[in-house]
């Protein structure tokens, strides 16, 4: 619109390109003082050229001016129309690709790298993690047995780089995946792989494909780079490389004893890796918890049809408080905007009951998960409700009062005494223990061992993790308990 502005100044009028600019600035800024100057020097100019007349002059000149005052809208909103329609349209037909293909646009931003990981989880587009045999250093697509997924890219985990998993996955391109940690201690080149890159990579589980312990291979991190630099010294082709070398015996990589995360660890190392959670939520520790009281995810709240009549619907929600921060309305109420997340996403939520929002900020300086009684508005179109917080629990109190059950699967006898000495130490809660017990010839046999146990998601992790142990199943018992304020 701008050169269609100077041009018509420059043919009707004949305005020099640096006097057309200033009609360009002019009418853009609206200033009535030079809004007259330039009329007169139009007027004027039309006159001189191509003999129009005054009145005919004014009117070619108002309707520039209407031009210039919707023109760039207009020609922008054509553009980015077309962009949106061809966007949507790549969204919808080629999901993974379009997804894959943004992410790498967006490489160092985390906010919007997490955006597009909520946005996948809600469109039901898998998103696989990083993996050093699989993962390249961008974003990409691994076709799988039930179709396509984004694969998480190696170089947008923090302080890794994506320079040097080029070159990691240059190596694993020439001379096929790492089979092992001494493997990959074989063929890294501690010069430019560092300690942090490497707990980084563990943290966020790219080296889950040959060792399972992430919290191992974080604790190794420095004797992988000793290995590394030892096996370098003792290849003779002189190669200067990321990668690379002649075959040589290896000094095997030895994880440090006792090393293992729990769940609540795993996540924290996670987030650090990833900067939001990824593969799991605090939250996830209370599923059943939530469940018991009929919490929604997010995702599920925006799918939740509203009152006929346009009312606010109720609903209750299980999230980790992360931010409160304090807003004053236009009549003058306090009230508190609330960053709350769940596996589904991140959202901000409001609350206008002061008490409850001081709860809150309690609650998200501790970092802690809580159930909300919530009431949802949707306005005329707006695609997501409103969220405002009428009630607040802590969820670690909820869940030692409300009743659960676990039923956990036993194959193999030698799993019971790493199991008792588990279960004792998770006394103290409502939660009822039983054991379905399957010998290899025998009937199954169910034991029940108490209804005394604090039963989470910790505690499912951890029993999963014996050997021996099939299932683990934990789920409510009997109605959820009532949402106080």
């Amino acid at each position: 619109y701008q050169e269609q502005v100077m041009q018509a100044a420059q043919i009707l009028a004949g305005y020099s390109l640096g006097g057309a600019d200033l009609l360009r600035r002019a009418m853009g800024k609206k200033i009535k003082a030079e809004m007259d100057q330039q009329r007169a020097t139009f007027v004027d100019g039309c006159a001189t050229h191509h003999q129009i007349d005054g009145k005919k002059a004014n009117e070619l000149f108002d309707l520039i001016d209407k031009f210039a005052g919707y023109g760039f809208n207009k020609s922008h909103a054509a553009a980015y129309a077309l962009l949106a329609y061809q966007t949507a349209w790549l969204k919808a037909h080629y999901p993974a690709d379009f997804f894959a293909a943004a992410m790498c646009y967006d490489m160092s931003n985390t906010d919007a790298l997490q955006i597009f990981v909520d946005d996948m989880r809600r469109s039901n587009v898998p998103v696989l993690g990083p993996c050093i045999n699989a993962s390249l250093a961008d974003f990409s697509v691994d076709v799988t047995e039930d179709g396509q997924a984004v694969r998480y890219a190696l170089g947008a985990l923090k302080g890794v780089g994506e320079g040097a998993m080029e070159q990691l996955c240059k190596e694993r391109s020439e001379r096929g995946p790492f089979q092992s940690l001494d493997d990959f201690a074989d063929r890294i080149s501690p010069r430019l792989v560092n300690r942090r890159q490497i707990e980084s990579l563990a943290s966020g589980g790219a080296f889950d494909a040959i060792e399972l312990n992430r919290a191992g291979v974080h604790g190794a991190a420095e004797m992988l780079l000793a290995v590394a630099a030892e096996t370098e010294q003792a290849r003779t082709s002189g190669q200067g490389g990321l990668f690379g070398g002649e075959e040589h015996k290896v000094v095997a990589v030895k994880l440090p004893a006792n090393a293992h995360w729990s769940l609540t660890d795993r996540m924290a190392q996670e987030k650090e890796a990833f900067g939001f959670y990824f593969s799991a939520h605090p939250v996830d520790r209370y599923a059943q918890v939530a469940e018991a009281h009929h919490a929604k995810t997010f995702a599920a709240l925006c799918l939740m049809p509203m009152p006929a009549d346009g009312g606010r619907a109720g609903a209750t929600m299980a999230v980790l408080v992360e931010d409160v921060r304090w807003r004053t309305s236009a009549r003058g109420r306090r009230y508190a905007n609330v960053a709350v997340s769940d596996s589904s996403g991140q959202l901000i939520v409001s609350c206008f009951d002061e008490g409850v929002a001081k709860d809150l900020e309690e609650a998200a300086k501790a970092n802690l998960c809580v159930l909300l009684g919530v009431e949802l508005d949707k306005p005329s179109g707006e695609e997501t409700p409103r969220v405002a917080v009428k009630r607040m629990q802590k969820l670690d109190g909820l869940a030692s009062q409300t009743r659960l059950r676990a039923r956990i699967m036993v194959l193999d006898d030698a799993a019971i005494r790493p199991l008792s000495a588990l279960l004792s130490h998770a006394r103290g809660g409502r939660g009822e223990v039983i054991l379905d017990v399957q010998p290899v010839s025998g009937e199954r046999q169910s034991v029940r061992l108490g209804r005394d146990f604090a039963l989470d998601g910790e505690l499912r992790a951890q029993l999963e993790a014996i050997p021996g142990i099939a299932d683990v199943v934990i789920e409510p018992v009997g109605p959820a308990l009532r949402l106080v304020g």
